[in-house]
């Protein structure tokens, strides 16, 4: 068992979570439906909530060039910041597994760049399966402070 798989056993949620929570589930839920995934038919839906409580959604969008396909969490960042969206509260994002599916390396660095140390809701089709705060999936993140 890797040590992220230890964290995600220990952080796992049992029962019900907050209103705004299974909101942003909910949306993740339903985008994850438009999801293009043609080639891995993995279909995956991300809801990022703003400081101000809109959630701004996106979905994976596969590609032939496989280099060239865009995770839902990106697109639901690169969404927010082109219609006006700045500061973030979480995101949640849903796949139809058992097992929570956490937001890969470029996805972390996208979702650190743009939101700092935001909350990570995962789930899957019927429930909330874990919480993390991002520091905790990316502990040493790459940002602006390094480059001066």
């Amino acid at each position: 068992m890797t040590r992220l798989d230890i964290q995600m056993k220990r952080k796992q949620t049992k029962g019900g979570s907050d209103e705004s929570a299974r909101r942003l589930l909910d949306a993740a839920r339903a985008v994850r439906l438009n999801a293009h995934a043609s080639f891995s038919h993995f279909q995956v839906g991300a809801a990022l909530q703003t400081v101000d409580g809109q959630i701004i959604t996106g979905c994976n969008v596969e590609n032939a060039t496989y280099g060239l396909t865009v995770c839902a969490e990106r697109v639901a960042v690169f969404k927010a910041i082109s219609e006006g969206h700045r500061k973030f509260l979480r995101v949640a994002v849903v796949a139809d597994t058992q097992d929570p599916t956490p937001p890969c390396g470029a996805c972390r660095q996208i979702l650190w760049e743009f939101g700092g140390d935001l909350e990570v809701i995962l789930g899957n089709l019927r429930e909330e399966k874990a919480r993390f705060q991002l520091k905790e999936l990316l502990p040493h993140p790459f940002d602006a402070r390094l480059l001066s």
